[in-house]
């Protein structure tokens, strides 16, 4: 599907800020870079998280997420490539492919495990949190899992392919929308030179995440591994991206900031410590998942 790249953008958003991810491990010693961290959850709010992993030595990554619990906020794991089997406590089973997504509810909770089912090669992708407004957090869980022909995807006028997980672009609706967060969730796969606009709520929180290449945003580089945090300006009406010589892949993120606390301990993203609290008893009474 072709889509014309016509001036949706009068003025971009600018680069506020780049930031490097920080080197780190999660689960069974999976070995990833923290690209949005705590310290950013404010400042990018609804997201509360992104992971990027990718290495093709097995060690690093062979023992996967054993069973852990989640509460209060939604995960959309990205898989560039690699073989990821989930399992979770609500009964969802699903086997995560080459560019295929699964977005998960954890809601109320649940307890779930990702293992890879492959023992040698590449495993590459991206996990994203994201928050759920208070009225939401205590709802049942859900999943679903988009292979990589389920993700609807366009080109433009420029050859810059779109592959649109959530949101609206150009058009073109995503594999899932969020009426609260209204994420934006974009993979960008931009030739040499080419240029691609993306209108977004100068209200929303955005950013760009280089993983191929670099790219230039109103003026501001962003080389590869490197998030820009786009900046709030009012006058601006979108973003404009424009690839480098080698050409470039890039995540493009934005959302609706929710305003709400936000109270975190591990896998647990409530509103409250008490909250927090009763997240930590239901875990140890075995009652995370159920009714409210």
């Amino acid at each position: 599907m072709t889509r014309d790249t016509h001036a949706t953008v009068t003025q971009s958003r600018r680069i506020e800020r780049l930031v490097a991810g920080q080197a780190t491990s999660d689960g069974a010693g999976v070995k990833l870079t923290r690209v949005l961290t705590h310290q950013l959850q404010r400042r990018l709010d609804p997201f509360l998280m992104l992971d990027a992993f990718g290495s093709d030595q097995a060690d690093d990554y062979i023992a996967g997420f054993p069973d852990h619990p989640h509460r209060g906020f939604e995960t959309v794991t990205y898989m560039i490539a690699g073989r990821m089997r989930h399992r979770d406590s609500a009964g969802h089973e699903g086997l995560l492919e080459n560019g295929g997504v699964q977005w998960m509810t954890a809601g109320r909770g649940v307890i779930h495990s990702e293992l890879p089912e492959q023992e040698e090669g590449l495993m590459e992708g991206f996990q994203l949190w994201l928050n759920l407004p208070a009225r939401d957090k205590m709802r049942a869980p859900w999943y679903r899992d988009f292979k990589a022909e389920e993700l609807p995807r366009f080109t433009t006028a420029q050859g810059v392919d779109v592959t649109v997980i959530a949101g609206h672009s150009h058009g073109i609706d995503g594999a899932v929308t969020r009426d609260v967060t209204a994420p934006l969730y974009l993979d960008l796969h931009l030739p040499a030179g080419a240029r691609f606009e993306q209108s977004l709520p100068a209200s929303h929180n955005a950013f760009v995440y280089v993983y191929r290449g670099e790219v230039d945003v109103a003026g501001q580089a962003v080389p590869t591994q490197r998030m820009g945090l786009l900046a709030n300006d009012a006058q601006a009406d979108g973003v404009a991206i424009e690839a480098g010589g080698a050409g470039a892949r890039v995540l493009l993120l934005a959302g609706a900031p929710l305003h709400e606390p936000i109270a975190q301990y591990g896998p647990f993203v409530m509103n409250t410590q008490q909250e927090i609290f009763q997240a930590l008893n239901d875990h140890r009474d075995g009652r995370l998942g159920e009714s409210a």
